[in-house]
């Protein structure tokens, strides 16, 4: 934050004093103002907002939350409202507009001008979370007849109503996308050759229906500023740039770790959720993970038998089915963010398999050495687990193997069956696989128990 910024950011701004630091406010960047208007409450964000030149109120508008947005344009006039949606970038004001309720859309369509309602409606179109609802229009074309000369004579023209002028695009008469150019191969070739003289025709492009989720991957595979969005036919449609892939990544990564921790995805941020809209989006993964659980104490009592002949083995219960649990977690954890990362993919799941069993043995091999030398240096000192302490150990070493192997491997393929199914593989949060394998890992506790320890304590 700039000094100027934090600052103004200690202010209290009212009616009287605004004037005054008006030309400051507007000396920032738009970024800069946009956090400085958050931070302020309502009657002081609007007296900030009012007092923005045209230009600097259009830039800063785009890096508004949703929430002060909505209250921006509760308080401005029609006029306004109609300049400030026919001047922002049309992928803005798509996402601005796919966030109000239907009636509240059809209002605002009303404000802008033919050309700029009939983009709106066009994206909005689009199926939600997919390539074009991220679009813009706003991009240069170039013919590949053209010279060097025609090119840049023809984007210092147009240049400044593009979202970016750093990747220039080649069409044909139809519109069909040919070929894409970094603007300095255009600045550092001979001005009189033409633009097919420096085309290799290779390019990536999205296909507009193509979902969100696909475009951060190829935007990562590829590292770049911009990728153009095609339709079936090859037609160029609009592009697409990396400052609207971040936010769709940030609200991906925070849509996971919200599932990760059995949770609904919000949608919206943690303070502006509604206090029992937060309770119905936790309540159903707790419950679910409940009902699981409870199968523990089931679990437990078919073994009642032989808990009430070792009592010793209750007290690893919560070593073990932590141990698993834990295992299970890690697993989950590493395969849902290399699958959401492309390094690894479904027809990976046999590899994935492999090296999860052998991962599961050597840490559960770990843990059951430092439970055996536990139990074993305890029991120099204390008679807690009775004359067969060896088995007791040993059973404790064996039982750790074959729980940490499970939950590893559980916790490796859930995701991937999940993702083979088609559905989300964030669903199987780290709680979830944790409470697959505290039911599970009893059974195989009490079964690892029953062989080691018959016709002594069992």
């Amino acid at each position: 934050m700039s000094s100027n910024n934090e600052y103004l950011s200690h202010l209290l701004f009212n009616q009287d004093n605004i004037g005054e630091y008006k030309d400051r406010i507007n000396a920032l960047l738009p970024v800069d103002i946009a956090d400085l208007i958050e931070t302020k409450p309502t009657e002081e964000q609007l007296l900030i907002f009012n007092a923005l030149s045209e230009e600097k109120e259009v830039q800063t508008f785009g890096y508004l939350s949703l929430k002060t947005q909505k209250e921006i344009l509760n308080t401005l006039s029609s006029f306004r409202i109609a300049n400030l949606l026919n001047a922002i970038a049309p992928d803005d004001r798509t996402a601005l507009l796919e966030q109000l309720p239907q009636d509240i859309v059809r209002q605002l369509l009303q404000f802008l001008s033919p050309q700029e309602r009939a983009i709106s409606i066009k994206l909005l179109g689009y199926p939600p979370e997919s390539v074009g609802r991220l679009m813009t229009p706003d991009y240069l074309a170039v013919k590949m007849e053209w010279t060097i000369k025609e090119a840049l004579d023809y984007i210092r023209e147009k240049g400044k109503d593009s979202e970016t002028i750093n990747v220039i695009y080649a069409i044909d008469d139809n519109g069909i996308l040919i070929d894409d150019f970094r603007i300095r191969q255009f600045l550092l070739s001979p001005l009189d050759i033409k633009v097919c003289d420096i085309a290799d025709h290779k390019y990536v492009a999205l296909k507009v229906n193509d979902d969100e989720e696909k475009a951060i991957n190829v935007f990562r595979k590829y590292d770049r500023v911009a990728l153009p969005v095609i339709d079936d036919r090859g037609m160029l449609l609009g592009i697409v740039t990396i400052d609207d892939i971040l936010e769709v990544a940030a609200k991906e990564d925070t849509e996971d770790i919200q599932k990760f921790g059995g949770i609904e995805a919000l949608q919206q941020p943690y303070m502006e959720v509604p206090f029992f809209t937060l309770i119905k989006k936790r309540i159903g993964w707790l419950s679910v993970l409940f009902i699981g659980e409870s199968f523990t104490a089931t679990a437990m009592g078919f073994f009642e038998n032989e808990i009430a002949k070792a009592v010793v083995l209750a007290l690893f219960v919560p070593l073990i089915i932590s141990s698993g649990g834990n295992g299970g977690s890690q697993s989950s954890t590493l395969i849902i963010r290399a699958m959401a990362l492309g390094e690894i993919t479904l027809r990976d799941w046999w590899k994935v398999m492999w090296r999860e069993i052998l991962s599961g043995f050597f840490l559960g091999a770990g843990l059951g050495l430092i439970g055996f030398f536990r139990i074993m240096g305890w029991s120099f000192f204390t008679t807690l687990y009775g004359e067969h302490f060896l088995l007791v150990a040993t059973t404790i070493f064996f039982a750790l193997i074959g729980v940490v192997m499970w939950g590893t491997l559980l916790g490796a393929m859930l995701p991937i069956l999940l993702k083979r199914l088609g559905f989300d593989p964030a669903v199987s949060s780290a709680p979830f696989v944790a409470t697959l394998v505290d039911v599970t890992g009893l059974v195989i506790y009490f079964s690892v128990a029953m062989v080691i320890l018959r016709g002594t304590l069992l």
